[in-house]
């Protein structure tokens, strides 16, 4: 159990830190080498170290970044900056905008990928338009993270809350979907606020925004393949699978080569995620026994106390 323990903690650490320090040890090598050493330690075999990994995660993952990765080379993410930038006429409704394209992208798409591609292009097209690029990188940064939290595709974490839990994909937006709205609509509020010499003013927007290339074939497929997907995770598909398929069915075409798809791929964020899932396993089998466990349970875990209290009745005085 202490070697488990010791395991998880630094695992954890590195990651927290972001290197080890005095080596060139990243996040992934971290994972892999804490999940090695739960198999070296004796806290797992190897056959238990293979079952920790979720593969649906995996599986999700990795069809997702092809789906983006596509989308990306096709120029849909210059095609929808590009657009609203043009239809903007008030620095404030180039804010809205933005966290409407950044939190609505990244409701169904991976919301780091969204981050990534949209950063340069939200820069570019603000700097051209002469205003300030910081509120408006802040509201990228902000509506991502937040519109992520509407759906199980949104990002790693629910990737992993959807994966175990079985929630169906449309139960999930039915719950979230609404607190990611107000969050987004906060989020621009409190933006606005922070920056009134930016936003709380009559100056029109100036400037022209950068042509936007894309590939008009790649594009419809591309574009067709992520509507379908979304169709099919409400309709209660299981998410890793049509993230999957989707994601090879992309690489049926002579438009792009697959190894230009797979440089975009986040290797190093599958392995972290399969080494974590090691580590997390090593801990629970060493630490979390059925007294533990019991002990959970009693707890209520799942029930929220706001709700649990509302359910009870006190007689009247």
């Amino acid at each position: 159990m202490l070697a488990a323990l010791l395991i998880f903690v630094l695992t954890y650490a590195v990651i927290g830190i972001g290197r080890l320090p005095g080596l060139r040890l990243d996040r992934a090598g971290a994972a892999l080498v804490g999940a090695s050493l739960m198999v070296a330690s004796g806290t797992l075999t190897l056959d238990e170290a293979y079952r920790a990994i979720d593969l649906d995660t995996i599986a999700l993952l990795l069809g997702m970044m092809i789906v983006v990765a596509n989308l990306r080379f096709a120029g849909f993410f210059q095609l929808a900056n590009a657009w609203i930038a043009r239809h903007a006429r008030h620095p404030l409704a180039l804010l809205a905008g933005i966290a409407t394209i950044s939190g609505g992208l990244s409701a169904f798409l991976v919301n780091d990928t969204v981050c990534l591609m949209l950063t340069p292009l939200v820069a570019e097209a603000v700097v051209a338009m002469r205003r300030n690029p910081i509120p408006y990188l802040l509201c990228l940064a902000m509506a991502s993270n937040i519109g992520s939290a509407a759906t199980i595709t949104g990002n790693p974490q629910n990737i992993i809350i959807g994966s175990l839990s079985h929630i169906p994909y449309a139960d999930f937006a039915a719950a979230l979907a609404p607190v990611a709205a107000a969050g987004l609509v906060l989020a621009v509020a409190v933006l606005a606020l922070a920056w009134r010499s930016e936003f709380l003013t009559r100056a029109r927007l100036v400037g022209s925004v950068p042509r936007p290339r894309w590939n008009r074939g790649l594009l419809i497929e591309a574009f067709a393949v992520s509507i379908g997907m979304v169709v099919f995770f409400f309709l209660g598909q299981p998410p890793a699978k049509v993230a999957i398929v989707g994601g090879a069915l992309l690489l049926l075409t002579r438009r792009i080569k697959p190894e230009r798809i797979y440089r975009e791929i986040d290797w190093s964020l599958l392995l972290l995620f399969a080494g974590l899932f090691i580590v997390v396993a090593g801990l629970e089998k060493a630490a979390l026994g059925p007294a533990a466990l019991a002990y959970a349970g009693r707890l209520r875990l799942d029930q929220p106390p706001s709700w649990r209290w509302s359910r009870r009745s006190y007689p009247i005085s």
